[in-house]
């Protein structure tokens, strides 16, 4: 238990701003300069006048966002993720999970051992990542199985369910582990580009029978087939609109109802919207509308409302008619659940 809390504590301390030791190491520094990275996690991302021109450039942008806060609510603790489980929201904390309704209300809890790191929802049940062990609960907190990592030296970071399995990412192997759905190892799945993993970052989803995840050191989105075989990938460094930037990300990324792909990024926060092909749409939220920092936002969506969470803070964002002239997002085509006029 102890080594999951400590394991814990270095996925969210990395999620700010990247593997911050490994930086000081290239970069050779210590004592005050050191403190000086830790405090400014932007420093790890960019250098020095870059990173100056790289933020006056989005300042100047004026960027404005088609998404507007309507309502936010605080729970205990800090959260590890969220999701959906019918019209509730489930909250994962280190030790804890929570299920609200979408006005904030608490309608349910049940504890866990610690060091949670990811939740998923598939027929009504709740699947729980630790670093080395999977979970299985009914909403009410009733266990129903569990199975032990494949590897003594697994460090799992995410998870996505769907019929054909339970597929997990792994920082320490650099690669996706399938599992049955009865917890039997189907495969490893690898990257032809190669995984390159320098922190947490390494989510994962999926769309119509197919597994999307981030190769977040290469800064792409790579898709794959149930049976593991690489299908394509999208995505290139950078700190424009369609672009990843810093050390490692995309974050996260999930699914909209209609197969399109958010992504969710660390060091100047955003979350952008793609096609499953990899068409850039548009970014619907940018650090200020999110709340500022340096780590990355977890995301879900129900209805027309994107949940977003950060800290130990669920916000509730909804399409705003009267900014959509002004955005990608309003210009695009796609019939979009998510831009219901309300």
């Amino acid at each position: 238990m102890e080594k999951e809390q400590n394991n814990m504590s270095r996925r969210r301390f990395l999620q700010v701003g990247g593997s911050i030791m490994l930086g000081a190491a290239f970069a050779g520094v210590m004592g005050r300069s050191l403190w000086k990275m830790l405090t400014n996690p932007a420093d790890i991302f960019y250098d020095g006048k870059e990173a100056k021109r790289m933020k006056d450039e989005l300042e100047r942008v004026q960027f404005v966002s088609p998404y507007r806060r309507t309502f936010g609510f605080v729970v205990p603790d800090e959260i590890t993720a969220i999701e959906l489980i019918g019209n509730q929201i489930v909250v994962g904390t280190s030790n804890n999970i929570y299920r609200y309704g979408i006005n904030g209300e608490l309608q349910g809890n049940f504890s866990v051992r610690s060091g949670l790191r990811d939740v998923a929802v598939y027929n009504d049940k709740l699947y729980l990542l630790f670093p080395s062990r999977i979970e299985v609960y009914d909403r009410q907190g009733e266990a129903i199985q569990e199975w032990e990592a494949c590897s003594d030296d697994a460090d799992y970071c995410q998870l996505t369910v769907l019929k054909d399995g339970v597929f997990v990412t792994d920082a320490a192997a650099k690669n996706i582990c399938q599992y049955k759905l009865d917890g039997t190892l189907a495969r490893f799945i690898k990257s032809p580009n190669g995984f390159v993993v320098p922190s947490y970052s390494f989510g994962i989803t999926n769309i119509n029978g197919h597994v999307f995840c981030s190769n977040p050191g290469r800064h792409i989105v790579e898709q794959y087939t149930v049976n593991g075989e690489y299908v394509a990938s999208f995505g290139k460094s950078g700190m424009g609109a369609g672009e990843f930037s810093g050390c490692c990300n995309p974050v996260q990324i999930i699914a909209t109802e209609k197969g399109e792909l958010l992504t969710s990024e660390k060091g100047l926060p955003r979350i952008s919207c793609y096609g499953s092909d990899g068409t850039f749409h548009s970014i619907l939220l940018d650090d200020k509308a999110l709340g500022g920092g340096h780590s990355a936002y977890d995301m879900c969506i129900i209805g027309d409302k994107l949940i977003v969470a950060g800290g130990n803070k669920i916000s509730v964002f909804q399409y705003d008619a009267r900014h959509s002239a002004q955005t990608l997002c309003g210009s695009c085509t796609i019939e979009c659940p998510m831009k219901v006029v309300s």
